[in-house]
């Protein structure tokens, strides 16, 4: 890819690929079954970051950071085929998606989060655009939020930390992908049936080992089906604002506990999601454990995929972490070798993607993710660059890392029983924390959900929690 480091005059979009190379534009076949399972479910599932200073921002370098986002992952949208069993295509994007977008009205620190939630709710379409926006948010204490919103459909959390960091710097990559509409629509039928011929031995293979898991998950994929009858406490076709709430420790004693608990910073935060999780009622019926999802980075230099990470589900008992954490750490070190000797065989059964009818792309995801088991998606993005929290050219006080689904009708969350994420980033001496849940038949509300969290870390014997809402 070509990188253009962005000088104060550099235009958006200026930087040109080497005409020699031309770049494979299909999408991954994990990031079209991620796109079909989002339009199928009618979910949007983002990443979004907010930045929180104790003082005014210095609104130019907002500016250039908005400027300089539109490149490397962010700069790009989804080309669908025009064949119903053809592969999607990533198509030039640079630039800013959409306005930056300044509140006129300063509001109470107190409203920080509900603005947070509000900037979430507002539409992203990997497809349509805008595939990301930025706002700013000024307080009446003084201080400022800086938001910024993505759609996973173009990034994993990984993705969106590098690609940050990258405009932060004023570095604009440019992948060299075709403009939108490029392609003549009879040259794509063309195009996309070609590349579909030459795919179907691969197709065939695929076939053959879909049925032979299929018998061997057999279980699996009854239990994934929705309860036959579900009393919705509301309208079932609304859309829910799923509670999410962070917090902050400081890393001296995050890793002093985590010591004291024989364990690591990795084998805590699961802990801490056991944990939670168990009180939230996200226990396996069989054995009473909970089961984490757990995303593996497997980024390399210059990976354009969108989401390139592997998922371990690994079980966690609850009961024994509070105390020690030996067998959540061995727990983990157990899984995570297994994902390495025994790759998951579902993603083998990826080249059939294009293929798959829209149901049935719902029900696969039922299984893959194993919502029977009732997860909690628990992502550590570990030690994060310290140039992530510099959004105006200067460390903030806090950032947050927030794994949100923009829209979720309630019907798909009473379906899958629930919803958990925790999701952490260790960056300037504290440890970032942030939890999205919902629990089926409850109360669910931030102040609900703050209570739980509070609670379970007490339990590890945290104390010095912070909330960014003051």
């Amino acid at each position: 890819m070509a990188v253009l480091h962005g000088a104060p005059d550099a235009n958006v979009g200026s930087a040109s690929p080497d005409p020699a190379v031309h770049p494979d534009n299909r999408l991954d076949y994990t990031d079209q079954a991620m796109f079909l399972a989002l339009r199928a479910t009618g979910e949007e599932s983002m990443a979004q970051m907010v930045w929180v200073y104790e003082r005014p921002v210095d609104l130019d370098a907002v500016r250039k950071l908005h400027e300089n986002l539109g490149f490397g992952l962010f700069g790009r949208r989804i080309e669908t085929s025009p064949l119903p069993f053809g592969r999607h295509r990533w198509v030039a994007a640079t630039g800013p998606a959409a306005p930056l977008d300044i509140e006129q009205s300063a509001r109470p620190r107190t409203e920080l989060t509900d603005w947070a939630d509000e900037r979430a709710g507002l539409p992203i379409d990997p497809e349509t655009g805008p595939g990301w926006r930025l706002g700013v948010l000024p307080m009446t204490d003084g201080s400022t939020a800086i938001s910024l919103e993505i759609s996973h459909c173009l990034t994993d959390g990984m993705g969106a930390v590098l690609t940050i960091i990258d405009a932060i710097k004023g570095i604009r990559r440019e992948l060299g992908y075709p403009m939108p509409q490029s392609r003549t629509r009879s040259r794509a039928l063309k195009s996309d049936a070609r590349d579909t011929l030459r795919s179907l031995p691969e197709v065939a293979r695929t076939v053959a080992k879909t049925i032979r898991l299929a018998y061997r998950r057999r279980n699996d994929i009854s239990r994934s089906a929705p309860p036959p009858q579900l009393a919705y406490a509301g309208d079932p076709d609304a859309e829910v604002q799923v509670p999410a709430i962070s917090v902050f420790i400081d890393l001296d004693e995050w890793d002093r506990r985590a010591e004291e608990l024989q364990g690591n910073s990795h084998s805590l935060l699961a802990g801490f999601a056991a944990r939670l999780g168990a009180r939230l009622g996200r226990q396996r019926v069989d054995d009473g454990a909970v089961s984490l999802l757990i995303p593996i980075a497997d980024r390399a230099e210059g990976d354009t995929r969108a989401n390139a990470v592997s998922l371990d589900s690994i079980a966690v008992n609850p009961a024994p972490v509070t105390t020690n954490l030996s067998d959540a750490r061995a727990a983990i070190r157990a899984g995570f070798k297994k994902r390495r000797d025994e790759p998951d065989e579902s993603l083998e059964l990826l080249p059939l993607i294009p293929f798959v009818p829209k149901v049935a792309v719902k029900r696969g995801a039922d299984v893959l993710f194993g919502f029977a088991d009732l997860p909690v998606s628990c992502t550590n993005l570990g030690d994060l660059d310290p140039t992530l929290g510099r959004a105006d050219g200067s460390d903030c006080a806090y950032v947050l890392l927030r794994g949100i689904n923009g829209r979720i009708p309630r019907k798909l969350l009473e379906q899958r029983r629930g919803l958990l994420t925790v999701a952490s980033g260790r960056i300037g001496g504290q440890i970032s924390i942030t939890v999205v849940g919902y629990e089926p038949g409850a109360v669910n509300t931030k102040q609900s959900l703050r209570e739980h969290v509070l609670h379970v870390l007490g339990e590890f014997g945290l104390t010095g929690i912070r909330q960014v809402e003051g």
